[in-house]
């Protein structure tokens, strides 16, 4: 089962922000925008003339069975995510550097003290032609916020008192906060915070939305038929209709492309993307920097609770050889950070490269010569086992000794949360400060590393009550060059997210990242 934010479960936090990212993987892609007439295709061939109007796009996704739901409110899956954003809105979402960008809301302004945002809803309608107002969106945040149910948005709306919030118009939010908190707006853009009617609770049967398209029919773990949206706020798409099918294996979604049964098959492997890239029969698209790829050392145990054992192995990867087998080189080097490209990113760090002798010597001084650890890693996304041999033999000439331990792909996400102290991990786009407060805090919910310090949860706050951007990326900074220099993230890539189209489809956008704005942009790719 493969999903929209990595690790392969939706990451929760407990009392912090949290944003989607990604790839449930907790942590997981198309990125469709209209291209202007003349610009480059998806292989590179100049488009046929400016968008054309018609047809039906039958896009393959791994999907969850019987069980499937529309409720957007309840999906993890990339399938789920799909239809969803197909469906409805958000007041929020992210660009390609992972800054929220307005949908929904067409503006937002805190007071001075950022614990009171005001949202403005732009004039938009849903499906049975009623407007999208205030009350909607209360309702909608109250639904997902409710103890009693499973919604994957309620982490993400913590920070939010919605007993105190209110409409203070039909088109005007005011959000009352528990605290301050200076990105805001990254809540509203959360994986799952979608926008329904005020009351609503049916939705496999006839799912009302405010978004590109509108439901046509829905067979759970087989096929959903979705029809043009003619009164969309951000223009009808070109497309009339567009249909999700569901191929849990990627030959079979591969299969699926070349015969020409759907026009896109979304998540394909690198070896599969090596094998038809620039072939003719179908095109390769590879969206960078969508999926951060790392070892996550335990910083609370042994060997790892010594810093100088951590940056030992900081400085035994080889991040070219990484890169090179285990993602077939679809992928770029990382320097034991997240969210490379993306806002608020510390570029000006020196990027670390192997260093064996150094390794060894802060071995020697750390007392852990002849050191012995276990590896954990597993199927459950591609690469892991490939990247835990390759490390293995890396580390061996250091004088380390790593016995990689395969975990089931069913159990992975939970079994290397809390147990072992090394394992392989990834993390699927999300704002650098969601990945701060999903992970980094000392109560963090899916804190892999263990990283639980009280001056750096201070700096976190110190950064969310910060009102001035470039002041608080000072923040930030500090952040980062502590993690760089002793964290537990050991981050050596970070990989293409690989989708196949057929030749027919136009308006492909490869400059943002799975998970953002531009992924599953169904409404604006056209079949020429």
């Amino acid at each position: 089962m493969h999903h929209a934010s990595d690790p392969h479960h939706l990451p929760h936090r407990r009392g912090v922000l949290t944003a989607a990212t990604g790839l449930a993987a907790g942590l997981g892609a198309l990125a469709l925008t209209g291209c202007s007439s003349g610009a480059p295709g998806p292989g590179g061939a100049k488009d046929d003339g400016p968008p054309r109007r018609g047809g039906r796009l039958r896009a393959a996704f791994a999907g969850g069975g019987a069980g499937e739901s529309l409720d957007p409110h309840l999906g993890n899956l990339f399938a789920d995510a799909a239809r969803a954003k197909a469906l409805f809105d958000k007041l929020a979402d992210y660009g390609a550097d992972l800054t929220a960008r307005p949908r929904l809301a067409s503006a937002w302004e805190p007071n001075a003290g950022l614990d009171r945002w005001k949202v403005t809803l732009r004039k938009a309608t849903f499906h049975n032609g009623k407007p999208v107002t205030a009350e909607d969106v209360l309702f909608s945040y109250r639904r997902i916020a409710d103890p009693g149910r499973a919604f994957r948005a309620k982490a993400s709306l913590e920070p939010i008192d919605l007993k105190a919030s209110r409409a203070v118009g039909r088109r005007t939010v005011e959000f009352v906060l528990k605290r301050p908190t200076a990105e805001f707006p990254n809540v509203l853009a959360a994986f799952g915070a979608y926008i329904v009617p005020d009351g609503a609770e049916e939705f496999d049967r006839g799912a009302v939305g405010s978004g590109p398209f509108r439901l046509v029919s829905f067979a759970p773990g087989r096929s959903t038929v979705l029809r043009r949206h003619a009164d969309y706020w951000d223009g009808a798409p070109y497309l009339d209709e567009l249909e999700f099918t569901v191929a849990n294996e990627e030959a079979a979604r591969v299969n699926a492309l070349i015969g020409g049964q759907v026009e896109y098959a979304h998540e394909l492997n690198p070896t599969t993307a090596r094998a038809h890239q620039g072939k003719g029969q179908i095109e390769i698209v590879r969206l960078r920097n969508s999926a951060m790829q790392a070892f996550a050392m335990k910083t609370d145990r042994p060997p790892f609770d010594d810093k100088r054992v951590r940056e030992a192995f900081f400085l035994i990867a080889d991040r070219e050889e990484l890169i090179k087998g285990a993602l077939s080189g679809a992928g770029e080097v990382g320097n034991d950070l997240f969210g490379k490209g993306y806002a608020y990113y510390a570029t000006g760090l020196p990027q670390r490269t192997q260093d064996l002798d150094r390794a060894r010597s802060l071995l020697r001084r750390a007392g852990a010569d002849g050191l012995k650890v276990t590896l954990d890693t597993s199927a459950v996304a591609a690469g892991f086992t490939e990247a835990a041999g390759i490390f293995r033999d890396q580390a061996a000439k250091a004088g380390v000794t790593v016995t990689v331990r395969t975990g089931s792909k069913d159990s992975y996400w939970n079994d290397i949360l809390d147990s072992g102290t090394l394992c392989c991990y990834r993390s699927g786009a999300m704002p650098i400060e969601s990945h701060f407060s999903q992970r980094l805090l000392t109560d963090s919910t899916t804190n892999a590393t263990a990283w639980r310090h009280k001056d750096f949860d201070a700096l976190y706050r110190q950064a969310q009550s910060t009102r001035d951007e470039r002041d608080r990326a000072a923040v930030y900074a500090r952040m980062q060059r502590r993690l760089h220099a002793e964290g537990g993230f050991l981050v050596w890539g970070f990989a293409d997210w690989i989708i196949g189209t057929a030749r027919t489809v136009r308006g492909v956008e490869r400059t943002a990242p799975a998970n953002t704005l531009d992924w599953a942009r169904f409404d604006k790719v056209w079949l020429a």
